[in-house]
Protein backbone atom coordinates (compact mmCIF):
# COMPACT_ATOMS: atom_id res chain seq x y z
CA UNK A 1 0.00 0.00 0.00
CA UNK A 2 1.17 3.51 -0.85
CA UNK A 3 0.31 6.94 0.45
CA UNK A 4 -0.76 9.99 -1.54
CA UNK A 5 -0.86 13.36 0.24
CA UNK A 6 -2.52 16.32 -1.43
CA UNK A 7 -0.74 19.63 -0.90
CA UNK A 8 -2.22 21.74 -3.69
CA UNK A 9 -4.97 24.34 -3.44
CA UNK A 10 -4.62 28.07 -3.02
CA UNK A 11 -5.59 28.29 0.66
CA UNK A 12 -7.72 31.38 0.07
CA UNK A 13 -9.36 31.16 3.50
CA UNK A 14 -5.94 31.45 5.16
CA UNK A 15 -4.75 34.55 3.38
CA UNK A 16 -2.56 36.54 3.92
CA UNK A 17 -0.48 33.64 5.28
CA UNK A 18 -0.89 31.66 2.06
CA UNK A 19 0.32 34.55 -0.07
CA UNK A 20 3.82 33.51 0.99
CA UNK A 21 3.57 29.73 1.23
CA UNK A 22 1.32 26.65 1.03
CA UNK A 23 -1.21 26.18 3.82
CA UNK A 24 0.20 22.70 4.49
CA UNK A 25 3.34 24.31 5.95
CA UNK A 26 1.50 26.36 8.58
CA UNK A 27 2.76 24.97 11.91
CA UNK A 28 0.57 23.28 14.49
CA UNK A 29 2.45 23.02 17.80
CA UNK A 30 5.59 24.15 15.93
CA UNK A 31 5.34 21.40 13.30
CA UNK A 32 4.02 21.86 9.73
CA UNK A 33 0.53 20.43 9.42
CA UNK A 34 1.61 18.14 6.54
CA UNK A 35 4.10 16.45 8.88
CA UNK A 36 1.21 14.94 10.82
CA UNK A 37 -0.11 13.26 7.67
CA UNK A 38 3.33 11.89 6.77
CA UNK A 39 3.84 10.53 10.28
CA UNK A 40 0.35 9.03 10.33
CA UNK A 41 1.15 7.06 7.16
CA UNK A 42 4.63 6.06 8.32
CA UNK A 43 3.29 4.81 11.66
CA UNK A 44 1.12 2.22 9.88
CA UNK A 45 4.03 1.04 7.72
CA UNK A 46 3.37 3.11 4.58
CA UNK A 47 6.76 4.43 3.52
CA UNK A 48 6.27 5.10 -0.21
CA UNK A 49 4.50 8.46 -0.28
CA UNK A 50 3.59 10.66 -3.22
CA UNK A 51 3.11 14.37 -2.54
CA UNK A 52 0.74 16.08 -4.99
CA UNK A 53 1.99 19.62 -5.65
CA UNK A 54 -0.10 22.58 -6.72
CA UNK A 55 0.84 25.98 -8.07
CA UNK A 56 1.21 27.84 -4.76
CA UNK A 57 5.00 27.80 -4.25
CA UNK A 58 5.50 24.02 -4.58
CA UNK A 59 9.25 24.40 -4.09
CA UNK A 60 8.60 25.40 -0.48
CA UNK A 61 6.99 22.00 0.08
CA UNK A 62 9.98 20.29 -1.53
CA UNK A 63 12.45 22.30 0.54
CA UNK A 64 10.59 21.52 3.77
CA UNK A 65 10.12 17.78 3.22
CA UNK A 66 13.15 16.84 1.14
CA UNK A 67 13.36 13.21 0.06
CA UNK A 68 11.47 12.07 3.15
CA UNK A 69 14.46 10.45 4.85
CA UNK A 70 14.11 12.60 7.98
CA UNK A 71 10.66 11.03 8.46
CA UNK A 72 11.79 7.51 7.59
CA UNK A 73 9.88 7.46 4.28
CA UNK A 74 10.56 7.87 0.55
CA UNK A 75 8.83 10.88 -1.00
CA UNK A 76 7.99 11.23 -4.69
CA UNK A 77 6.74 14.61 -5.90
CA UNK A 78 3.86 14.68 -8.38
CA UNK A 79 2.88 17.90 -10.11
CA UNK A 80 -0.86 18.47 -10.40
CA UNK A 81 -0.56 22.06 -11.54
CA UNK A 82 -3.72 24.14 -11.37
CA UNK A 83 -6.11 22.44 -8.92
CA UNK A 84 -9.04 20.89 -10.76
CA UNK A 85 -10.58 18.86 -7.96
CA UNK A 86 -9.63 16.01 -5.66
CA UNK A 87 -10.37 13.36 -8.28
CA UNK A 88 -8.08 15.16 -10.71
CA UNK A 89 -5.36 15.18 -8.04
CA UNK A 90 -5.84 11.46 -7.46
CA UNK A 91 -5.58 10.79 -11.20
CA UNK A 92 -2.17 12.47 -11.37
CA UNK A 93 -0.89 9.82 -8.94
CA UNK A 94 -1.83 6.85 -11.16
CA UNK A 95 1.71 6.16 -12.37
CA UNK A 96 3.11 6.51 -8.86
CA UNK A 97 0.50 4.14 -7.41
CA UNK A 98 1.34 1.63 -10.18
CA UNK A 99 -1.45 -0.84 -9.45
CA UNK A 100 -1.17 -0.81 -5.65
CA UNK A 101 -3.90 0.18 -3.23
CA UNK A 102 -3.35 3.57 -1.64
CA UNK A 103 -4.39 5.99 1.09
CA UNK A 104 -5.27 9.46 -0.17
CA UNK A 105 -4.77 11.98 2.63
CA UNK A 106 -5.62 15.67 2.43
CA UNK A 107 -2.49 17.43 3.66
CA UNK A 108 -4.28 19.98 5.83
CA UNK A 109 -6.14 17.37 7.92
CA UNK A 110 -5.19 16.28 11.43
CA UNK A 111 -6.59 13.27 13.27
CA UNK A 112 -6.30 12.48 16.96
CA UNK A 113 -6.42 8.73 16.38
CA UNK A 114 -4.17 6.61 14.19
CA UNK A 115 -5.38 5.31 10.82
CA UNK A 116 -4.19 1.82 11.80
CA UNK A 117 -7.67 0.31 12.14
CA UNK A 118 -8.83 2.20 9.05
CA UNK A 119 -6.24 0.61 6.75
CA UNK A 120 -6.30 -2.81 8.43
CA UNK A 121 -7.24 -5.72 6.13
CA UNK A 122 -8.30 -3.42 3.29
CA UNK A 123 -5.99 -5.12 0.79
CA UNK A 124 -7.56 -8.51 1.55
CA UNK A 125 -11.13 -7.23 1.43
CA UNK A 126 -13.60 -7.13 -1.47
CA UNK A 127 -14.07 -3.38 -1.04
CA UNK A 128 -12.91 -1.02 -3.79
CA UNK A 129 -12.80 1.93 -1.42
CA UNK A 130 -13.12 2.73 2.27
CA UNK A 131 -13.98 6.21 3.51
CA UNK A 132 -13.16 7.74 6.85
CA UNK A 133 -16.26 9.43 8.27
CA UNK A 134 -17.17 11.47 11.32
CA UNK A 135 -20.44 12.72 12.76
CA UNK A 136 -20.69 16.50 12.47
CA UNK A 137 -23.17 19.09 13.71
CA UNK A 138 -23.78 20.69 10.32
CA UNK A 139 -23.18 18.21 7.48
CA UNK A 140 -24.21 20.78 4.84
CA UNK A 141 -20.61 22.02 4.85
CA UNK A 142 -19.14 18.64 3.85
CA UNK A 143 -19.39 15.70 1.54
CA UNK A 144 -21.99 13.47 3.22
CA UNK A 145 -22.30 9.67 3.15
CA UNK A 146 -25.50 7.65 3.36
CA UNK A 147 -25.03 4.09 4.67
CA UNK A 148 -27.08 0.91 4.52
CA UNK A 149 -27.59 -1.37 7.52
CA UNK A 150 -24.32 -3.19 6.80
CA UNK A 151 -22.27 0.01 6.94
CA UNK A 152 -21.70 0.09 3.19
CA UNK A 153 -21.94 3.47 1.51
CA UNK A 154 -24.85 3.68 -0.90
CA UNK A 155 -24.85 7.37 -1.73
CA UNK A 156 -22.56 10.40 -1.54
CA UNK A 157 -23.53 14.04 -1.89
CA UNK A 158 -21.21 17.04 -1.83
CA UNK A 159 -22.48 19.76 0.57
CA UNK A 160 -26.16 18.81 0.37
CA UNK A 161 -28.83 21.33 1.24
CA UNK A 162 -30.90 18.57 2.87
CA UNK A 163 -28.42 15.92 4.10
CA UNK A 164 -29.70 12.39 4.71
CA UNK A 165 -27.11 11.72 7.43
CA UNK A 166 -24.67 13.59 9.64
CA UNK A 167 -21.67 11.54 8.50
CA UNK A 168 -19.08 13.76 6.84
CA UNK A 169 -16.12 12.67 4.73
CA UNK A 170 -13.05 13.40 6.77
CA UNK A 171 -10.63 13.76 3.86
CA UNK A 172 -8.78 10.44 4.16
CA UNK A 173 -9.66 7.74 1.63
CA UNK A 174 -8.62 4.18 0.77
CA UNK A 175 -8.71 3.14 -2.87
CA UNK A 176 -7.90 0.21 -5.10
CA UNK A 177 -6.84 0.69 -8.67
CA UNK A 178 -10.35 0.76 -10.18
CA UNK A 179 -10.83 4.27 -8.81
CA UNK A 180 -8.95 5.51 -11.87
CA UNK A 181 -11.52 3.92 -14.21
CA UNK A 182 -14.27 5.65 -12.22
CA UNK A 183 -12.49 9.01 -12.48
CA UNK A 184 -12.27 8.63 -16.24
CA UNK A 185 -16.08 8.28 -16.40
CA UNK A 186 -17.10 11.37 -14.44
CA UNK A 187 -17.65 14.92 -15.70
CA UNK A 188 -16.57 18.19 -14.06
CA UNK A 189 -19.00 19.53 -11.47
CA UNK A 190 -20.59 22.98 -11.41
CA UNK A 191 -17.28 24.15 -9.90
CA UNK A 192 -15.55 22.85 -13.04
CA UNK A 193 -13.72 20.33 -10.87
CA UNK A 194 -13.53 16.55 -10.88
CA UNK A 195 -15.08 15.70 -7.51
CA UNK A 196 -13.82 12.68 -5.59
CA UNK A 197 -17.36 12.15 -4.27
CA UNK A 198 -18.56 11.75 -7.88
CA UNK A 199 -15.81 9.23 -8.59
CA UNK A 200 -16.68 7.17 -5.51
CA UNK A 201 -20.37 7.34 -6.42
CA UNK A 202 -19.37 6.05 -9.86
CA UNK A 203 -17.76 3.04 -8.18
CA UNK A 204 -21.00 2.40 -6.32
CA UNK A 205 -23.09 2.81 -9.48
CA UNK A 206 -20.79 0.35 -11.26
CA UNK A 207 -21.59 -2.28 -8.62
CA UNK A 208 -18.46 -2.04 -6.47
CA UNK A 209 -18.67 -2.05 -2.67
CA UNK A 210 -17.50 0.99 -0.71
CA UNK A 211 -16.91 0.55 3.01
CA UNK A 212 -17.14 3.12 5.80
CA UNK A 213 -15.14 3.68 8.96
CA UNK A 214 -16.32 6.18 11.56
CA UNK A 215 -13.37 7.87 13.24
CA UNK A 216 -13.12 8.15 17.01
CA UNK A 217 -11.74 11.26 18.66
CA UNK A 218 -11.36 14.63 17.04
CA UNK A 219 -10.59 15.56 13.47
CA UNK A 220 -9.63 18.97 12.16
CA UNK A 221 -9.56 20.39 8.66
CA UNK A 222 -7.16 23.32 9.12
CA UNK A 223 -8.57 25.39 6.28
CA UNK A 224 -9.45 28.51 8.27
CA UNK A 225 -7.60 30.53 10.96
CA UNK A 226 -9.99 29.45 13.70
CA UNK A 227 -9.50 25.79 12.69
CA UNK A 228 -5.72 26.19 12.82
CA UNK A 229 -5.94 27.63 16.33
CA UNK A 230 -8.35 24.88 17.43
CA UNK A 231 -6.02 22.19 16.07
CA UNK A 232 -3.08 23.84 17.83
CA UNK A 233 -4.98 23.70 21.11
CA UNK A 234 -5.89 20.03 20.64
CA UNK A 235 -2.33 19.00 19.79
CA UNK A 236 -0.92 20.99 22.71
CA UNK A 237 -3.18 19.01 25.03
CA UNK A 238 -0.94 16.00 24.28
CA UNK A 239 2.33 17.73 25.27
CA UNK A 240 4.78 16.32 27.76
CA UNK A 241 7.05 18.74 29.60
CA UNK A 242 10.53 19.03 28.06
CA UNK A 243 12.67 22.01 29.08
CA UNK A 244 16.00 22.27 27.22
CA UNK A 245 16.51 26.03 27.29
CA UNK A 246 17.61 28.32 30.11
CA UNK A 247 15.07 29.30 32.75
CA UNK A 248 16.28 32.19 34.92
CA UNK A 249 15.41 32.70 38.57
CA UNK A 250 11.96 33.99 39.51
CA UNK A 251 10.21 32.35 36.53
CA UNK A 252 6.87 30.60 37.05
CA UNK A 253 6.16 27.57 34.87
CA UNK A 254 2.73 26.03 35.25
CA UNK A 255 1.43 22.95 33.47
CA UNK A 256 2.97 21.09 30.52
CA UNK A 257 5.60 23.20 28.75
CA UNK A 258 8.19 22.52 26.03
CA UNK A 259 11.12 24.93 25.72
CA UNK A 260 13.66 24.45 22.94
CA UNK A 261 17.45 24.59 22.98
CA UNK A 262 19.02 28.04 23.10
CA UNK A 263 15.87 29.70 24.41
CA UNK A 264 16.10 31.95 27.45
CA UNK A 265 13.12 32.58 29.72
CA UNK A 266 13.89 35.84 31.50
CA UNK A 267 13.37 36.51 35.19
CA UNK A 268 9.83 37.53 36.11
CA UNK A 269 8.20 35.64 33.24
CA UNK A 270 5.20 33.34 33.52
CA UNK A 271 4.82 30.39 31.15
CA UNK A 272 1.49 28.61 31.46
CA UNK A 273 0.95 25.30 29.70
CA UNK A 274 0.12 23.65 27.55
CA UNK A 275 2.60 25.74 25.58
CA UNK A 276 5.51 25.07 23.25
CA UNK A 277 8.38 27.51 22.70
CA UNK A 278 10.92 26.80 19.96
CA UNK A 279 14.66 27.19 19.76
CA UNK A 280 16.73 30.35 20.26
CA UNK A 281 13.87 32.46 21.58
CA UNK A 282 13.97 35.18 24.22
CA UNK A 283 10.90 35.43 26.43
CA UNK A 284 10.17 38.18 28.94
CA UNK A 285 6.52 38.32 29.93
CA UNK A 286 3.50 36.00 29.95
CA UNK A 287 3.03 33.16 27.46
CA UNK A 288 0.19 30.67 27.34
CA UNK A 289 -1.84 28.64 27.69
CA UNK A 290 -2.46 27.04 24.26
CA UNK A 291 0.31 29.00 22.58
CA UNK A 292 3.01 27.92 20.10
CA UNK A 293 6.03 30.18 19.71
CA UNK A 294 8.26 29.39 16.72
CA UNK A 295 12.05 29.52 16.63
CA UNK A 296 14.03 32.77 16.89
CA UNK A 297 11.19 34.80 18.39
CA UNK A 298 11.41 37.56 20.98
CA UNK A 299 8.56 38.26 23.39
CA UNK A 300 9.51 41.45 25.21
CA UNK A 301 7.45 42.69 28.17
CA UNK A 302 4.37 41.23 26.49
CA UNK A 303 1.42 38.91 27.10
CA UNK A 304 0.18 36.35 24.57
CA UNK A 305 -2.18 33.39 24.85
CA UNK A 306 -4.16 30.96 22.65
CA UNK A 307 -2.04 31.91 19.64
CA UNK A 308 0.51 30.74 17.08
CA UNK A 309 3.64 32.76 16.31
CA UNK A 310 5.23 31.04 13.32
CA UNK A 311 8.74 32.30 14.12
CA UNK A 312 11.52 34.87 13.58
CA UNK A 313 9.23 37.51 15.05
CA UNK A 314 9.23 40.25 17.67
CA UNK A 315 6.33 41.07 19.96
CA UNK A 316 6.80 44.06 22.22
CA UNK A 317 3.37 45.11 23.37
CA UNK A 318 1.93 46.16 26.72
CA UNK A 319 -1.49 44.88 25.57
CA UNK A 320 -2.42 41.21 25.64
CA UNK A 321 -2.51 39.43 22.28
CA UNK A 322 -4.98 36.55 22.12
CA UNK A 323 -6.33 34.02 19.58
CA UNK A 324 -3.90 35.23 16.92
CA UNK A 325 -2.06 33.62 14.01
CA UNK A 326 1.12 35.61 13.38
CA UNK A 327 3.21 35.00 10.26
CA UNK A 328 6.96 34.59 10.08
CA UNK A 329 9.30 37.54 10.48
CA UNK A 330 6.59 39.85 11.83
CA UNK A 331 6.70 42.61 14.42
CA UNK A 332 3.97 43.83 16.74
CA UNK A 333 4.98 46.87 18.74
CA UNK A 334 2.72 49.01 20.94
CA UNK A 335 2.72 52.77 20.65
CA UNK A 336 2.58 53.80 24.31
CA UNK A 337 0.26 56.69 23.47
CA UNK A 338 -2.64 54.30 22.78
CA UNK A 339 -4.69 52.43 25.34
CA UNK A 340 -6.65 49.58 23.70
CA UNK A 341 -7.44 46.28 25.37
CA UNK A 342 -6.53 42.91 23.89
CA UNK A 343 -6.04 42.47 20.15
CA UNK A 344 -6.46 39.51 17.80
CA UNK A 345 -4.55 39.12 14.54
CA UNK A 346 -4.14 36.97 11.48
CA UNK A 347 -1.11 38.47 9.77
CA UNK A 348 1.19 37.21 7.04
CA UNK A 349 4.96 37.13 6.82
CA UNK A 350 7.15 40.24 7.03
CA UNK A 351 4.42 42.34 8.69
CA UNK A 352 4.96 45.24 11.09
CA UNK A 353 2.09 46.45 13.27
CA UNK A 354 2.36 49.43 15.59
CA UNK A 355 -0.48 49.77 18.08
Amino acid sequence: MKGVILSGGHGTRLRPLTHTGPKQLIPIANKPVIDYAIEDLRNVGITEIGIILGTNMPNKIKDALGDGSKYGVNITYIMQGEPKGLAHAAKTAKDFVDGDSFVMYLGDNILKSSIKDFVSEFDDSDFSSRLLLQEVADPRQFGVAELNDEGKIINLVEKPEHPKSNLALVGIYLFKNNIFEAIDKIKPSWRNELEITDAIQQLIDDGYDVDSFVVEGWWKDTGKPEDVLDANQLILETLKTDIQGIVEDDVKIKGRVVIGEGTVIKSGSVIKGPTIIGKNCEIKGYVGPYTSIGDNTKIIESEIDSSIVIGDSVIQSNKRITESLIGQNSKIITDKKTYPKGRSFVIGENTIITL
